[in-house]
């Protein structure tokens, strides 16, 4: 029999006759056309019913659609799930600074080398210090609130790696790359704490090492700026106790979404870095302000805060976590 001719070589190709006698999946019918897939002699009613091929082809192709089917559905599914728990979590972190409720804060101690462990019993018994002292602080600014920070000691605990160093440019993958190995760190934080299925507003990991000498101490802090996850490393000894507080209380602020408020070399800003900038004579300065870490001594010197007693929070930053929606504010 003759053959239409169209200009597709390979349809061309497919519907030529061939010269088997029979139908593969129909032996006792003509097998007029090649399967497109292996070239099986089929009948004209499998070429019709197939799309030109022969049942077990046909049948491979539908299974394949399914299963392509199938995972972009699930790949649907995940992205949705996805996006749904960034949106709750982007939310719910942005209810934070409603202030209807005390945040809950986990703060867990990584032993990066041994400690002594009165330094941890040490620590849980000041964190009701520093929990008043942020109280009085939101007080000031007219909240009725119970305490706006409940806080939660966890450890020590050890954690296999270093915990990841902030990268040295601002890129947007380098900051990406930096966010998974906090929170790949914060995981293994969290599991040897036993605290990886409870939930907290903000966690705050204190790596902690003695001091080299002891004249030199070091503490230094990073976190997400807006997210939930905060490092801090100390130099920890009994007189370091209340300074690590107070960074563990700055990079607590920075989660809520709180800047710094010192400049290159660490020195307060002025005015938005001075706890009282309406002081006279303004320096020196009485309080430290949290997100400045340091108190001002002068227009060129600071010293860090001797203690608790010395935070504050400064108008801007109580604007920026939403204590505050005035311009003026002080003590």
């Amino acid at each position: 029999m003759s053959s239409i001719l169209t200009g597709d070589a390979s349809a061309a190709r497919n519907i030529q006759p061939v010269s088997s006698p029979s139908c593969s999946e129909h032996p006792r019918a003509r097998g007029e056309r090649a399967c497109d897939n292996c070239l099986e002699p089929i009948c004209l009613a499998c070429a019709a019913t197939n799309d030109n091929r022969c049942t077990r082809c046909a049948t491979k192709k539908q299974r394949k659609k399914l299963f392509f089917a199938l995972r972009v559905s699930i790949l649907l599914t995940i992205l949705l799930g996805v996006v749904l728990y960034a949106w709750r979590d982007i939310d719910s972190r942005a209810a934070r600074k409603d202030w209807s409720r005390p945040l809950t804060v986990a703060i867990v101690v990584i032993a990066a080398e041994p400690l002594d462990p009165t330094l941890v019993d040490r620590l849980r018994e000041r964190s009701p210090t520093l929990e008043g002292r942020l109280t009085q602080e939101m007080r000031r600014y007219g909240s009725e609130l119970s305490r706006p920070f409940s806080f939660e000691v966890f450890g020590p605990v050890t954690v296999e790696g270093p915990p990841p160093e902030l990268p040295t440019s601002e890129s947007f993958s380098d900051a990406v790359q930096f966010s998974f190995a906090l929170k790949r760190y914060a995981g293994r934080a969290d599991d040897a704490a036993k605290i990886g299925s409870r939930r907290f507003d903000s966690c705050i990991y204190l790596v902690a090492k003695p001091p080299a000498t002891k004249t030199r101490k070091a503490v230094e802090g990073l976190s997400q700026l807006g997210g939930r996850l905060g490092l801090v490393k100390v130099d920890l000894d009994s007189s370091m106790i209340d300074f690590a507080f107070f960074v563990i209380a700055h990079e607590l602020f920075h989660t809520l979404g709180a800047s710094d408020k010192y400049d290159t070399v660490g020195n307060p800003v002025v005015p938005s870095g001075l706890p009282e900038p309406d002081r006279q004579p303004r320096f020196p300065q009485r309080f430290a302000e949290i997100m400045a870490r340091h108190r001002a001594v002068d227009a060129q010197r600071s010293v860090p805060p001797e203690s608790l007693g010395e935070l504050m929070v400064g108008i801007e930053t109580a604007r920026e976590i939403g204590w505050s929606h005035s311009s003026a504010g002080g003590r």
